[in-house]
């Protein structure tokens, strides 16, 4: 089933601190919206969600005896019924899951939702098991017998997907092996990735005898007192230190665990089956990790570097990387503002994609409350076709969090624009599932700098969104890096503690450049990271589609042709076509090592713009 699109770490996190809380409510934003997922299921108690799993055990039981071992004898009209018939049961399980998932991003910290969890994911693992011979045994089927049933029409509508499935083909092991690793998922990477979200939400940070929760804690590197932020840093290092032993556990058995299922299934990359699934060739993210790498010196170095002058420090610290500018006056943003600015950008590009993000408002299909137990960050669930995406955010009423909300809804658009495909051929490669929501990012920030007269108050802007991208760009691919040296590492023996702090304190030292000294404390953030922990090497898909939009972005400003109506065709193909075939009609070929450089430059262009629009007294 599709899986939730996370977004990078930033600390856009959950529940603000007392006087920030305040501040908010002084600005108006205290009334943030809830989503309400009764377009679900009315509850977890609900016998629906009983009703729906039993009906879906008994078609899945029934679709097994009927068609397991027929397949490859089934006329091309009958293939089609049969995946039409897959593709029901599948969704029903997607449905139970995602409401699942909703409910423990709500309140990771409940008992009750907790087992809830639970329970869904082993009942929904034990029902599809019955489901796994399927795309086995379509993958069994010869090249020639399967081209020649793809000549009905029925059957050829999938092609996409049955053209996605066969990447998988060699891969693939025996059906009773791949029912085994099936049934043991939810005792394997699927416990060990809940006792790291259960141990995350539980984590609380002692700063100044106040018990905050990490994302609590987490939003104060963002704070214009640099005391403040010292010790917010300080204190979110000693406490991830202090629970080292077992992130290094969790981080150690997922990896051992990877590499015996790659080494099963013939990978032979750590990154190799990530690859895949987002259907990229493995050249195509080298030559993105390479330009990026030799990128450090004129983006991230450059611009820490300007900061430093700017703040008016010889060297940052680790805890100043998100420091406000001085000239930031830490306005904040009220919600009905925020969404009227996102509301607006979007309209301005295109009636169409602004009217089905205007069903998010009016859904409501968005949840932006600040609460205990809440999932930090940001991310948007596509759930299922047959319902409509939800979106999570944690609004702290700054121009990030803006961004964020127009990130996040590019999302959800993009997933309702694609639900039309169906379950199976909705869901995009999570490279083309950034598309969206970068442009909507982009078109929101480039609404608000060019609506923005007064000097500072555009530097501000540009800064933001000059830190924004490198944490998209520059971070996300050290991050890649630092999973690329641990699954490297793991492959010789269990990795320490402190050899995991040392990889990560290499790659940020590399990536961050010499304006920035690190602290020993500094050396346990890699442990906060959800994605290390939930999908493995997803984190270069951020890099991927910020320099993609980049350069979309830019055949768009330079007026190209029907651009709107081949940019929402792009969106409506959902997992339809891959990257070449989507980028074609725009003149952008990802495969040339000359693309990445485009969006590359972007970046560049505006840290350009902010040198020259230094302050002369910094």
């Amino acid at each position: 089933m599709p899986d939730a699109t996370r977004d990078p770490n930033f600390p856009i996190t959950t529940a603000p601190d007392a006087p920030a809380a305040a501040a908010i409510t002084s600005a108006g934003v205290e009334q943030l919206p809830s989503w309400d997922l009764s377009d679900l299921y009315p509850g977890p108690d609900s016998p629906a969600v009983a009703t729906d799993l039993d009906k879906a055990e008994a078609e899945a039981k029934a679709f097994a005896a009927k068609v397991k071992g027929r397949l490859a004898s089934l006329s091309g009209a009958d293939l089609a019924a049969a995946i039409e018939e897959y593709q029901g049961i599948e969704e029903t399980l997607g449905k139970v899951m995602s409401y699942a998932q909703l409910l423990f991003a709500e309140d990771a910290t409940s008992a009750e939702i907790g087992k809830f969890y639970q329970g869904c994911n082993e009942r929904v693992t034990t029902i599809s098991s019955h489901l796994i011979f399927f795309s086995l045994e379509l993958n069994r089927i010869e090249d020639k017998v399967l081209e020649a049933k793809l000549s009905a029409a029925a059957l050829a509508r999938f092609r996409p997907w049955l053209r996605d499935l066969r990447v998988f083909r060699p891969h693939q092991l025996a059906d009773e092996l791949e029912r085994l690793l099936h049934e043991k998922e939810v005792t394997g990477r699927s416990a060990w990735s809940r006792l790291f979200d259960e141990t995350m939400a539980g984590l609380r940070i002692t700063i100044d005898g106040e018990e905050l929760t990490l994302s609590h804690a987490l939003n104060r590197l963002s704070d214009h007192d640099r005391s403040r932020r010292e010790a917010a840093a300080k204190a979110i290092g000693a406490t991830l230190a202090g629970n080292a032993r077992l992130f290094a556990l969790i981080t150690n058995t997922l990896a051992k665990d990877k590499e015996i299922i790659d080494t099963w299934r013939s990978y032979g990359k750590p990154e190799s089956f990530r690859n895949r699934s987002n259907m990229v060739e493995d050249e195509v993210v080298e030559a993105l990790v390479s330009a990026v790498t030799a990128s450090f010196p004129r983006l991230s170095h450059r611009y820490y570097a300007l900061k430093a002058r700017w703040l008016g420090l010889p060297k940052l610290e680790y805890w100043d990387r998100n420091a406000p500018l001085p000239e930031d006056d830490d306005t904040l943003i009220s919600w009905p503002d925020a969404v009227a600015r996102v509301r607006s950008a979007y309209r301005g590009f295109s009636g169409e994609l602004a009217d089905v993000g205007d069903k998010f408002f009016t859904g409501p299909w968005i949840d932006a409350r600040l609460k205990p137990g809440k999932a930090s960050g940001a991310f948007a669930h596509p759930t299922v076709p047959s319902a409509h995406p939800y979106l999570l955010l944690n609004y702290h009423g700054r121009a990030r969090d803006v961004m964020t909300l127009a990130h996040e809804l590019g999302h959800g658009v993009h997933q309702v624009l694609a639900a039309p495909n169906g379950y199976l051929m909705s869901g995009t490669p999570l490279t083309l599932a950034e598309t969206a929501s970068v442009f909507g990012e982009m078109l929101t920030f480039r609404a608000m700098l060019d609506g923005e007269t007064d000097a500072r108050r555009r530097r501000v802007l540009l800064a933001g969104k000059v830190e924004d991208m490198l944490n998209t760009v520059v971070r996300q691919i050290a991050f890649y890096r630092f999973e690329q040296r641990v699954h490297a590492e793991r492959r010789n023996g269990e990795v320490t503690p402190d050899a995991l702090a040392a990889i990560w304190m290499e790659m940020q030292t590399e990536s961050l450049g010499p304006a920035f000294t690190f602290a020993h404390d500094y050396r346990m953030y890699w442990a906060y990271i959800p994605h290390f922990i939930h999908t493995p090497f997803y984190v270069y898909a951020y890099a991927f589609g910020d320099c993609l939009v980049n350069a979309l972005y830019g055949v768009f400003r330079d007026g190209h042709p029907r651009f709107q109506e081949k940019y929402l065709d792009l969106l409506r193909a959902g997992g339809t076509k891959r990257h070449k075939e989507l980028l074609a009609p725009f003149g952008l070929d990802a495969s040339d090592p000359a693309f990445w450089n485009k969006g590359l430059d972007v970046i560049s262009g505006f840290i350009d713009e902010l040198e020259a629009a230094m302050p002369s007294q910094s």
